[in-house]
Parts: structure tokens; C-alpha cells; sequence
């Protein structure tokens, strides 16, 4: 087995022949090219432990040659040769990134050295790296919290992926984590050391969009007063996150489009393009599927995005993780007073009403619900009444609808009161957006939430009709009591007279 890859650039060919042999015999494996573009060619397919080259060539000489190998792969160790040594020229080899300047007619003892130097460097270098990934891996498996079957695939997913170079296209509600995600692919990938730049394509106004992605040369618009690099070339060697890729305008898509099949950018007001290397990890809340049916997103950019999709569950889909979560966010809100267990400072209930509410926020809003109550509570105990009601009510236990169940042996008019009850108190008690989701119009639902006595505080404050013919006096509900005490009679059972009415 070959001690190392070695690729030898010359234009003189008996330079290459030499080297060759030279370095065969000491065990490593030798390839040879006269030219740096062929070079650079075979570098970006295939992967080289070493490089030496030639400084003085036609075309393109070794410090081009340098400056692009570092563009590829930054950890490969460059050795430049010359037959014309000069203290500059060695200089800026040296401040470039060249592991070493000789003089092409040395020893050979000195070139065996040399390679070896820089074999050992590259091994070094790998293996900071692959220990720094595994580091990395386990410190990020942390800060992603579940361990439900949904999450373990994203998981396996991630981990297959990382090491790609393929673009990915995260899909997933708003709270489920996408930016965290993609910051997971980025530290486990061959590109940790680089940066990771993320971008809301939905936060930044379309007249700026461009800009800020691409860069700006000085003068381009009014305020343009010197260059600016865009975030495209400011995540150079790293990775680009465009979160919200589904809010970006066509105008945009066109560039976007161009970026990932070229790698390459125009700044504003210039016409030369520049080339980028970077991965993209794009993300969005939307259906893009359904987006590109509508006109509203190029199928030609979404199929460039959608190389490998990614799909984040809601929480609502893993409420097995809800406790894990719950415990992550209290160690972070209740640092001194939490010690990992749940029954020390929360009710059971309060648990339960978690797990039971859909929770359209995703995890963003559980964080929110979590830290709001460790705030407000009036005692050591996290208990129901600190959390909204919008999540107790929603638990079943104080449902209209807890105990109704379709097929059930109830009436229509109880099912259709329950159903009513229920969509007012998803809506706060607004009477409009009721009356829209039951499909009925404002009148309709003013009748039969008179019909079964719900206009008072359960029904909400924002009709703004005239209660004709209300009674001041109705008990809410009291219909709905007689009719029930009408069915039990009826069945021949005995009533009791509540005591204290």
C-alpha cells in the first residue's frame, strides 16, 4: 500500500520523470501534469496528500496554482519549487499558504524530507479534523432533544448526509428546528472548519435581497460607497443556510438558480462573475410541491434544492419527546433550582396537559410556554393554572367535548353545541371566525348559541349584533340542564334536587 498520494506540476517534463522516480522508490504513489489547469482538474475529482509544483509556468504559475488548490482543499500541503529562487517570491509563497520552498536542483535527501514533512502535517491535519467532527457530533446530538422514531430517522439522516457535498432542502412547520438542523449537516461535514452563514430570505426586503446575498460593487445604487462581499462569498469554504427559500421573489430564484449550477455569483453592478465554494442548505415551512403548481416558485430552482430532502416532524408528531424537551427548557430557565426531575417542580397534570395540546408553535412555543410559567408561578411547583389556557383547555379534561364522541349514544344537539363551544374557545370567542370555520353565517350562529344558552362569557364579547329578545337573566347552559333532566325522566329514573338551588 502507498504511503501517500503525490501529484508532481511541471512544464518540463524530465523534472516530472525525475520526481517520479525519485518519490516511487520511497513508497509513495506519483501522478504527473504539465500544466496547472490540469492540475487543479485532477485535484477537484480526486483528493492528493501532496503537491509540488513548479512556481514559473505558462498560463498559470505555481502561486495561481496555490491560491486554487487552497480554494479546493485548504489542509492539502503545497511544495514550491524553483530553479530561480528570490527572497519575494518565497515570501509570498509562504504568506499564500505554501508548506515549503526549495530550489528544484537540491539534494535528494532534501526533497525526501520535505514530502515527509508534509505527509505527517496532512496526517495530523486529518486527524484534528476527524477527531474534531466526533467531538462536534456528540456535543450537537446533545442539543438536538428527542429520542422518538421520527427523530431517530432524522438522525440516521443526517448523519449519511454530512459528509456530502449534496445540496438540502429541509421541509418542516415553523419551531421544528430546521436552523439547528442544518447546523448539525454543517459541523459533521468536511466543512466544519468553515463558516456557517445563515440568512432569512423572507426577513430581508426584496430591494435589499440581492445585495445582501450576492454582494454590491461600490457605486452600484445610491449609498453604495465602497464593496460588499454578500453573504454567498461571506460563507466561502463553509456553508450557506437560506432559511425561508419559499419567500424569495422569482427575480431572485433566476440568480439563486445560477449559484447552485455554476458556482458562481454576479454582485450587483457587475458584470464579471465570481466564483463561489460553498454548500447550500435551504429550508421552508411551505409545500414547495404545491408553490411550484401555483406558479409561485421555479420547478427548475426547487429541483436543484430538492437533491435530498429532509422532513422535520411537528411536535404534535412526537409528543413522546415533550418531557425531554420540558426537562432541557427548565435547566435552562431554573438553573439553580431544577435538578433533572420533573416531579420536583411539576405537577403530573401539567404534563399531561402538554402532551395533550397540538401545539402549532412546534417546540419555539413550548420553550415559550415552559419559561413563561417558571416565571409566573406563585410557588415552588409549576402547577395548571400557570400555564395558558389555551393548553389546558385543550388537554380534554375541561372539554365541552371530552365525554361526547361521535357515534356515541348523545343527540345531535349535544354533539352540535360541544362542536360549537369548542371552535369559540379555539378562537378566543370570536364570533366571525366561528360562524366562518363552522360555515354558517353571523346570524345563524347567533341563533344557536342562543338556543343553547352560550351568549354570555363562555361564547366571548364580539358580536356586534343586537341581542333581540335576550333574556338578561339566562343562566348559560340552563337549556341544555332541562333537557337533560327531560331525557332522564323520560327514562323513568329518579331526579334528586341538587342541594342549595
Amino acid at each position: 500500500m502507498a504511503l501517500g498520494r503525490i501529484l508532481v506540476v511541471d512544464d518540463e517534463e524530465s523534472m516530472c520523470q525525475y520526481l517520479s522516480i525519485l518519490l516511487h522508490k520511497e513508497g509513495y504513489e506519483v501522478s504527473t501534469v504539465n500544466s496547472g489547469v490540469e492540475a487543479l482538474k485532477l485535484i477537484e475529482a480526486d483528493a492528493f496528500d501532496v503537491v509540488m509544483t513548479d512556481i514559473q509556468m505558462p498560463k498559470m504559475d505555481g502561486i495561481q496554482l496555490l491560491k486554487g488548490i487552497k480554494g479546493i482543499d485548504p489542509t492539502t500541503p503545497v511544495i514550491i519549487m524553483t530553479a530561480y529562487a528570490s527572497e519575494q517570491s518565497a515570501i509570498d509563497a509562504v504568506n499564500l499558504g505554501a508548506f515549503s520552498y526549495m530550489q528544484k536542483h537540491c539534494k535528494n535527501d532534501e526533497i525526501k524530507m520535505v514530502v515527509r514533512n508534509a505527509l505527517a502535517l496532512r496526517m495530523a491535519k486529518t486527524e484534528n479534523l476527524k477527531l474534531k467532527k466526533e467531538l462536534t457530533r456528540n456535543q450537537r446530538r446533545k442539543n438536538i432533544i428527542g429520542q422518538s422514531t421520527r427523530m431517530r430517522s432524522v438522525y440516521k439522516m443526517v448523519d449519511k448526509i454530512a459528509s456530502t457535498t449534496a445540496t438540502v432542502l429541509i421541509n418542516g412547520e415553523s419551531g421544528t428546528g430546521k436552523e439547528l438542523i442544518a447546523q448539525s449537516i454543517h459541523q459533521r461535514s468536511d466543512r466544519a472548519d468553515g463558516p456557517f452563514v445563515a440568512i432569512n430570505c423572507g426577513a430581508i426586503p426584496e430591494t435589499l435581497l440581492e445585495s445582501q446575498l450576492f454582494g454590491h460593487v461600490k457605486g452600484s445604487y445610491t449609498g453604495a460607497d465602497r464593496d460588499h462581499d454578500g453573504f454567498c462569498r461571506m460563507a466561502e469554504g463553509g456553508t450557506i443556510f437560506l432559511d425561508e427559500i419559499g419567500e424569495t421573489p422569482h427575480a431572485i430564484q433566476v440568480k439563486l438558480l445560477r449559484m447552485l449550477q455554476e458556482r458562481e455569483v454576479y454582485p450587483v453592478g457587475s458584470s464579471s462573475p465570481i466564483k463561489v465554494n460553498l454548500r447550500v442548505i435551504a429550508a421552508t415551512n411551505r409545500d414547495l410541491e404545491q408553490e411550484v403548481h401555483n406558479g409561485n416558485f421555479r420547478t427548475d430552482l426547487y429541483y436543484r434544492l430538492n437533491v435530498i430532502p429532509l422532513n422535520l416532524p411537528a411536535l404534535r408528531d412526537r409528543t413522546e419527546d415533550i418531557p425531554l424537551l420540558v426537562d432541557h427548557f427548565l435547566k435552562r430557565c431554573c438553573p439553580g433550582e431544577y435538578q433533572g426531575s420533573l416531579g420536583s417542580i411539576m405537577d403530573e397534570k401539567v404534563l399531561e396537559a402538554l402532551q395533550g395540546y397540538e401545539w402549532p408553535g412546534n417546540v419555539r412555543e413550548l420553550e415559550n410556554v415552559i419559561e413563561r410559567a417558571s416565571i409566573i408561578r406563585e410557588g415552588d411547583r409549576i402547577t395548571l393554572k400557570d400555564l395558558p389556557t389555551f393548553v389546558t383547555r385543550s388537554s380534554g379534561s375541561d372539554s365541552p367535548s371530552s365525554s361526547l364522541e361521535v357515534g356515541g349514544r348523545v343527540t345531535l344537539d349535544e354533539l352540535e353545541r360541544a362542536h360549537i363551544l369548542g371552535v369559540l374557545e379555539a378562537t378566543g370567542g370570536a364570533r366571525k371566525q366561528t360562524s366562518e370555520i363552522l360555515g354558517i353565517n353571523a346570524s345563524t350562529l347567533y341563533r344557536k348559541l342562543k338556543k343553547y344558552g352560550l351568549q354570555g362569557g363562555e361564547a366571548g364579547e364580539d358580536y356586534d349584533g343586537q341581542d333581540e329578545g335576550q333574556d338578561e337573566d339566562n343562566v348559560p347552559g340552563e337549556e341544555l340542564l332541562d333537557a337533560v333532566e327531560s331525557a332522564i325522566r323520560e327514562s323513568g329514573a329518579e331526579i334528586e334536587e341538587p342541594v342549595g338551588v
